[in-house]
């Protein structure tokens, strides 16, 4: 389905009305394979809301640190599946799915890509009513990820037409410092993996988004 950011951000902030009125945290995924706009979406929601309604807390903050790939042998396959901290989300989803009015902050995990690494307590929850969450494996089945999706009010699938994705995803790749060669065949090798393997759970979102 194509939509408009203001027809995205008119049906999160029925999500957090929802959730002022009920006195409770909701959580909003947005999935998607990589290079499809996730994280973008996810700023504009919350930037297209009320002040201090949404705050953005990326599965991305949960990414084995270079060292722990390196000691597993998978540095090569940074992104894939099992070069996360499954649990270590599903963990943090419920804290916040759990947060009270008056409970203190709850402290998240980012990822900065300048670094490529993951920086704890990155990331600081307080009184929002609605957490936007992104990130690749959020409809996975195996591991602790339906834990973490069970928490969540609803899940949307981001989607774009390859050759715009591959094309983002190399310019990412680049902007941090990968030669054109090397971002070419990571975004059509690792991320391309990925990619397949997350299209395969697109069926399970409450919602797919082709994002104009």
């Amino acid at each position: 389905m194509r939509l408009t950011t203001a027809e995205l951000v008119e049906r999160a902030a029925a999500l957090a009305a929802e959730a002022s009125q009920a006195g409770r945290v909701r959580i909003l995924g947005l999935t998607g394979p990589p290079g499809a706009g996730k994280s973008t979406l996810a700023a504009a929601l919350a930037d297209g809301l009320a002040p201090g309604t949404a705050v953005v807390v990326g599965m991305d903050g949960f990414h084995l640190s270079n060292a722990v790939l390196e000691a597993h042998g998978s540095r090569g396959r940074k992104g894939a599946l099992d070069t996360f901290d499954d649990a270590g989300y599903a963990a943090l989803i419920g804290r916040l799915a759990d947060r009270g009015p008056g409970d203190p902050p709850v402290y998240a995990p980012e990822f900065r890509r300048e670094i490529e690494e993951p920086i704890a307590a990155g990331t600081e929850v307080t009184g929002e009513s609605l957490v936007i969450t992104e990130g690749n494996y959020l409809l996975e089945p195996s591991g602790a990820w339906p834990a973490a999706r069970s928490r969540m009010a609803e899940v949307w699938y981001v989607d774009l037409p390859d050759g715009e994705r591959l094309r983002r995803l190399v310019a990412r790749h680049r902007s941090f410092g990968r030669s054109l060669p090397d971002a070419e065949a990571w975004a059509s090798g690792t991320d391309q993996r990925n990619a397949d393997r997350i299209a395969a759970t697109r069926t399970g979102a409450d919602l797919l988004v082709e994002w104009v």
